[in-house]
């Protein structure tokens, strides 16, 4: 059935600053869904992401464009843009001892394509005392195959961080 989505893999973490998830992109989907919730931390944070390469390796070259357009309850939108970073930017952000302090929904493209750049879209929210979103796009701008993903705070901990994967046919 076109369109529909098969469940990948799930994992979670606790007490973290850093949280991998290997072997989630494999040539048997173009295009997957990543689902980021339960997400709290220790300390008010960004979350950062690296893509890992067919070996697990984290990239860590400065691959990274990201584009963000940050969408705040309490002051005015602004767009917000990065070019040659070591991770994608603002992937989403977290408030600290704010029960699930939010959530994330991401679609990465090409991940298993060798000659094609990966591509990420996301859209995530945060909970807390002032509400705030991100819509934003991103490109690893080196054409090689992907297998899976780091998380990483600016500061602190993931209390609790759970991932599910799923390709999309």
């Amino acid at each position: 059935m076109a369109g529909s989505l098969e469940f990948i893999k799930s994992a979670s973490g606790s007490s973290v600053s850093s949280f991998t998830v290997t072997d989630i992109f494999s040539a048997d989907y173009d295009v997957y869904k990543i689902v980021i919730s339960q997400i709290d931390v220790s300390t008010s944070n960004s979350s950062r992401i690296r893509l890992l390469d067919s070996g697990g390796s984290v990239i860590s070259a400065s691959e990274y464009d990201t584009a963000n357009l940050r969408l705040r309850a309490n002051a005015s939108f602004e767009e917000l843009r990065y070019t040659g970073q070591t991770y994608f930017q603002y992937t989403f952000s977290m408030e600290a001892d704010s029960s699930d302090s939010g959530g994330m929904v991401m679609y990465v493209y090409n991940p298993n394509d060798s000659s094609s750049y990966t591509f990420i879209q996301y859209q995530e929210v945060t909970y807390g005392t002032n509400y705030l979103g991100y819509k934003s796009i991103g490109v690893h701008k080196s054409a090689e195959t992907i297998s899976g993903l780091q998380f990483t705070t600016t500061g602190g901990t993931y209390d609790n961080l759970t991932i599910k994967a799923y390709g999309v046919k």
